[in-house]
């Protein structure tokens, strides 16, 4: 798991219980604000067709799950702990939170889609907080945050790039690789803000919040999840938030829903796939007559509706879309599709859009990397050379001097 989500938002908005129903944990949950104070890390899953399908076998999966085949296959959440506005100038729980955000790949706002908290995560009446806030004042949040690293050194970043030359995405990059964020990243930025990096001495104020502003969106892009979907006004201010976001994908969600289906399924007592609209209730007479009725509401008002919990919607998007990861599964069998041990596709791995296989090789293995002699494609029996790109779903056999995968 190279890569991590982070979980975001106000105190009380629902990111914690969020969590735990993505990950089936149990972090403390409050209606007060700082219930968490410090990071909660999680291990949760994606899923995605499984390889098995394709074949017609059945697997044994190791690194994963494989149920009726779809894949599960495991990410890294980081749930950061409640954001208030002023958060960058030390408010709240100060700056340590924004840190939490360092390792974040791709951000998943938590709102309060019913508008019943003030943007301090106190109660008000459901309705009365627009959630449109939220979403602007985390982006300034951590745009701020950006911009404070940046300025702090930039007269002297500035100033190399008029005197010495310097290239301006390399002095930036030694500054911001802590934050996850790439040379890509402060090109793209560069690009969409129609500024000069040759010109960095000369740039504005405003010409510099524009640039981080850039930054912030391609380096930390944000999916907003519409949670308690399910409660008054919730559904209105869904769709204002559509409409006054055009550019942001607004996911509706109901994280109570997810955590309840999860715990009936783990008890055995229903049969549940997350992301399903629909579940089969196995042992009905475990369920008293009201939370019957209950299950029943849940797949009319929410599964049905809204084709899911949302929750496995929101961490499909943000690694299959937005982080525009694919799977692949390696074998040291081509023919059996079996590891060393006869385990059928027994490992998946999520890797970018663009892996070649030598580079898969050193995903699994450094040695693999520098003794790569060439792969096997499963599907077609032939053998693929060190710069073949990797499609989803590949299966393929590694050949090194080292022995193969």
């Amino acid at each position: 798991m190279g890569f991590s989500v982070g979980i975001v938002g106000k105190p009380s908005c629902g990111k914690t219980s969020f969590t735990n129903a993505a990950c089936l944990t149990d972090f403390k949950v409050g209606s007060y604000p700082f219930t968490t104070i410090e990071a909660n890390m999680g291990v949760t899953h994606v899923r995605t067709p499984c390889a098995c399908r394709d074949f017609g076998v059945d697997d044994n999966p190791k690194n994963s799950i494989c149920i009726d085949g779809v894949r599960l296959v495991p990410i890294k959440l980081i749930d950061v702990a409640g954001l208030v506005p002023g958060a960058h100038e030390g408010r709240g729980m100060g700056n340590q939170f924004l840190d939490d955000l360092r390792e974040a790949d791709v951000l998943i706002h938590i709102i309060d889609a019913s508008g019943a908290l003030d943007s301090e995560g106190q109660e008000v009446t459901a309705g009365s907080h627009d959630p449109a806030e939220d979403v602007r004042f985390l982006e300034t949040e951590i745009t701020e945050w950006i911009y404070g690293i940046i300025t702090k050194d930039w007269r002297r970043i500035a100033s190399r790039v008029r005197a010495e030359g310097a290239k301006l995405d390399e002095l930036l990059l030694s500054k911001l690789s802590g934050l996850q964020i790439t040379r890509t990243h402060i090109l793209q930025a560069l690009r969409a803000s129609g500024l000069s990096g040759n010109t960095a001495d000369k740039w504005t104020d405003e010409e510099i919040k524009k640039f981080v502003s850039m930054l912030r969106a391609v380096a930390k892009p944000i999916i907003i999840a519409a949670n308690k979907i399910d409660r008054p006004n919730a559904e209105v201010n869904l769709e204002r938030l559509r409409k006054e976001f055009p550019d942001y994908l607004v996911v509706p969600v109901s994280a109570l829903t997810e955590k309840i289906l999860k715990d009936l399924d783990k008890k055995g007592i229903i049969r549940y796939i997350p992301g399903n609209d629909d579940f089969e209730i196995i042992e009905k007479d475990k369920l008293n007559d009201q939370e019957v009725v209950q299950l029943e509401r849940i797949k009319s008002d929410i599964l049905k509706k809204y084709g899911g919990s949302g929750v496995q919607n929101l961490l499909n998007n943000a690694v299959f879309e937005y982080l525009n990861m694919i799977t692949v599964y390696p074998v040291h069998d081509a023919n059996s599709l079996t590891d060393s041990d006869g385990n059928v596709l027994p490992d998946v791995y999520l890797v970018p859009k663009g892996t070649t296989v030598k580079e898969f090789a050193g995903v699994i293995h450094t040695d693999l990397m520098e003794s790569f002699i060439h792969a096997i494609d499963a599907r077609t029996k032939m053998r693929i050379g060190e710069n073949h790109v990797l499609e989803d779903r590949a299966v393929i056999k590694i050949v090194s001097a080292k022995g193969s995968k």
